[in-house]
């Protein structure tokens, strides 16, 4: 069964279903080289805090580019192995807890200011009488703006983070990538980090105190300067990491969870009615159409599961996405259902390696929901199926064009409504 068609980039829930009620476990080529793919919600949930299964995996996705990849993506390979999304106990947990910090509640109150100036800034730009590409305009920008504030890097233009986001998520997305991908990336991620080095050797050269508030940036310096950030490399990874995680999985949020409730006019109208229904809405969006689709990872320790014995080496890919719309677990999983209350979504993981910045994405999409309602509560969609992207692991718009007032009364149908021509880059 070939799985990643243009079909299931499209819309990979069918295949998922038809996956899940096959078997829980199935075998494919088509990831990196072969991969056993886990579809059922109880089996995501359990690889995904397993012991028996390692994050470390880059060193197998970096050499399945191309013969001798290893060797000429060595720097790309090495700078990720140093992430804490790629690290194991006890390395991963003495990191998370010196990053902690920055992720707390006071921390991020401390950020509700500047990303509702963000939002306002952006839409104050846009012309509400005119189509507009929410993905140009309001889900690439915003936490492009938010994440190069909090790390520093406010001389670094969004075009930039965008361009190098995009060319890493082509490499991470693709289930065989080639050589030619892997250098793309790698020059992506090393000017990401090349980015950060005069920045960081101006903090060090005037330290915020550790009692007052800074930014991401000082918390980062201060771990290194406790321990587990010792070396430099290490230091660069996370930069690179928190920029590229930030970014990549909030726009594509934005746009799937916009394009969500904006396809079914009585989900909108529910959140017009009722605002504080966003924060279980927002957990809703994350499960009914995940921004990232599926994760990795490597046997670390020989188990059995669903008969069949694993050996170390042996790669899993736990679908998210396919989890996600599991009826073991879900009522009605392809409905869109903003009071759901049942299994937490697993979008950010569960276990040791949930996302660290998982309430700061739900901050940033809850704030722009709450300021898109009340400032264009007759927001409409301008194209009911605009083109996706086409990446099996980051699900996202390339393009959202929507009218911020309404479809003009002169139309007769959103497809006729729309003199829309897509911009390429980012506001700014």
């Amino acid at each position: 069964m070939t799985l990643i068609t243009p079909d299931f980039l499209h819309d990979p829930y069918p295949t998922y279903a038809a996956l899940r009620e096959r078997g829980p476990l199935h075998w494919s080529d088509e990831f990196f080289g072969g991969a056993w793919l886990l579809t059922r919600y109880e089996d995501v949930a359990w690889a995904l805090k397993a012991p028996e299964l390692s994050a470390r995996r880059t060193g197998g996705w970096v050499n399945r580019a191309a013969p001798g990849a290893g060797r000429r993506l060595a720097p790309f390979q090495q700078l990720f192995a140093r992430a804490l999304l790629f690290l194991d106990a006890p390395d991963h947990t003495l990191l998370r807890q010196a990053l902690m910090p920055a992720f707390k509640p006071a921390g991020l109150a401390r950020l509700r200011g500047r990303i509702q100036a963000h939002i306002d800034e952006l839409l104050q730009a846009i012309d509400p009488h005119q189509p507009v590409d929410l993905v140009a305009q309001l889900a690439g920008p915003l936490p492009a703006r938010v994440m190069t504030d909090w790390l520093g890097l406010q001389s670094v233009g969004l075009h930039a983070v965008r361009a190098w986001s995009d060319d890493i998520a082509a490499f991470l997305g693709h289930p065989e990538p080639d050589l030619a991908l892997g250098q793309r990336a790698q020059r992506a991620a090393l000017a990401m980090a090349d980015a950060f080095v005069p920045i960081l050797q101006a903090r060090r050269a005037a330290p915020v105190p550790q009692d007052a508030p800074g930014d991401l940036l000082d918390v980062l310096l201060q771990a290194q300067a406790q321990g587990p950030l010792a070396q430099t490399e290490t230091l660069l990874a996370q930069c690179v990491m928190f920029l590229f995680a930030g970014f990549e999985t909030t726009r594509h949020l934005l746009g799937n969870g916009l394009h969500a409730v904006l396809s079914q006019p009585d989900a909108w109208q529910q959140l017009r009615q009722d605002p504080d229904r966003l924060p279980l809405a927002v957990r809703e969006l994350l499960r009914f159409d995940s921004p990232v689709q599926y994760t990795g990872r490597r046997v670390a320790v020989p188990f059995t599961r669903h008969g069949r014995r694993f050996e170390r080496g042996e790669l899993l890919i736990p679908l998210i996405g396919a989890a996600h719309r599991d009826p073991g677990t879900y009522s009605e999983p392809d409905a869109l259902q903003l009071q759901r209350r049942e299994a937490p979504h697993l979008a950010f993981g569960q276990g040791p390696h949930v996302c660290i910045g998982a309430a700061l994405t739900h901050l940033e999409v809850e704030l722009t929901l709450a300021t898109l309602l009340q400032r264009w509560p007759r927001l409409q969609l301008a194209e009911l199926s605009p083109q996706r992207l086409h990446n099996p692991l980051y699900r996202g718009f390339k393009t959202l064009p929507v009218w911020p007032l309404g479809t003009p009364a002169r139309t007769t149908s959103t497809k006729e409504a729309v003199p829309f021509h897509p911009q390429a880059t980012l506001a700014t």
